[in-house]
């Protein structure tokens, strides 16, 4: 590479997208200092060395309606970025998920003449399809996460790559299960269900107290079990704690140990989201769960073109794992199912066994160097 410094413009305006673009930074800058990262992320883009112009940390959002309290915020950071794309030009502007946000910030790119590289593909194959237009317009490359989007791209005549999924790299327990057990101060003799109920203060409201209603139920049917919850980094105590005052339940909250958590369940009941993959990976059987406000799921019902919404059931396109929904997700369905897996044996080890073959789906493809995509498209070539 020359000794002009390359700037890539990144955009990423999640948690899950924060860690996934800062291993990308992290991996880049390792083959070439020359490479210089600035725009939107959160606080581990920043520490692998991003200039952040925007802390995407205040934009973090779920549903068509919780767009509209942060619309003054989501508009000056669109103008910002925008201002950065046509000011600085820079070689090649990095969009990371974010779909709502990002499509517009290729559309301003394309016409400024900027390249336009999409690491994590907006979920077009399950709604919003018209957004693939917009992707072939102005995108010049995808690199997806998921083998299933390569033949859906292709056949929209999209350039894509498939370079794997980062969290089969990332879904690692720090702790061996005995560790974390003794940590957790976990009673041996009984079982343990784990609660995830979301990375964001909207699914906090509407998913939390109704776990925890489950938790109940379970509790009073099978009084050997015992309760984790795992808090998300980007929840505050603040935001749980009126929750759990008014829970019955001894409730264990654990941050930041994600997959320690993960391990030492024999159950997990999860929002919908990565997490579902996650879990799957890690092998722990769940039951995944999901509630909009009513006018987002009938708007939503017109649009989601595929028969699932958990990742875990999505890759094999088949129902691994029970999900339950809307008016289906209730504390009496939800603490059944949990019966279900803690007591039906064969029921159980076949759903274990399904979670595996989702993992191997993810890890027997050939996958593409996402860092070596990005490097190419901003002018360097490996010797």
């Amino acid at each position: 590479m020359d000794n002009l410094t390359k700037r890539i413009l990144i955009s990423a305006g999640e948690l899950s997208g924060d860690m996934h673009a800062a291993d990308l930074v992290k991996s880049v800058k390792k083959m070439t200092p020359n490479a210089k990262f600035y725009g939107m992320g959160g606080d581990l883009m920043q520490k692998a060395g991003v200039e952040l112009i925007i802390d995407a940390n205040k934009l973090s959002i779920i549903g068509g309606l919780e767009i509209i309290t942060k619309f003054a915020k989501i508009w000056q950071a669109l103008r910002i970025m925008k201002q950065a794309i046509l000011r600085d030009k820079p070689d090649l502007l990095l969009l990371v998920d974010y779909p709502g946000f990002n499509l517009r910030l290729a559309k301003i790119a394309k016409k400024a003449g900027i390249k336009v590289l999409y690491f994590i593909s907006p979920k077009v194959w399950a709604w919003n399809q018209g957004r693939v237009k917009i992707i072939k317009e102005c995108v010049e490359m995808m690199a997806v996460i998921f083998p299933f989007e390569v033949a859906f791209y292709q056949k929209w005549q999209v350039p894509v790559k498939f370079v794997g999924n980062p969290l089969l790299k990332l879904v690692s327990p720090k702790l061996y299960v005995t560790e974390a057990r003794k940590l957790f101060k976990l009673d041996p003799n009984c079982k343990t269900i784990g609660l995830f109920p979301g990375s964001r203060l909207s699914e906090i409201k509407r998913l939390l107290p109704i776990m925890l209603k489950a938790a109940k139920i379970l509790k009073e049917h099978r009084p050997d079990t015992q309760f984790l919850l795992s808090q998300a980094s980007s929840i505050a105590d603040k935001d749980l704690q009126p929750y759990l005052r008014s829970s019955a339940i001894n409730m264990q909250v654990i941050t930041d140990k994600n997959y320690d958590v993960m391990q030492v369940c024999d159950a997990i009941i999860a929002a919908s989201g990565t997490t579902t993959l996650e879990i799957a990976l890690m092998g722990i059987p769940l039951v995944i769960i999901y509630k909009m406000s009513w006018p987002e799921a009938k708007i939503a019902k017109h649009l989601i073109k595929i028969p699932f919404i958990g990742l875990c059931n999505i890759l094999p396109n088949r129902k691994i794992a029970q999900e339950l929904l809307q008016d289906d997700a209730t504390p009496e369905k939800i603490s059944q199912e949990i019966e279900k897996i803690l007591s039906d044996d064969s029921y159980r080890h076949e759903m274990i066994s399904n979670l595996k073959g989702v993992k191997n789906l993810l890890a027997n493809k050939e996958a593409d160097d996402i860092s070596m995509i990005t490097l190419k498209m901003i002018g360097w070539v490996p010797h």
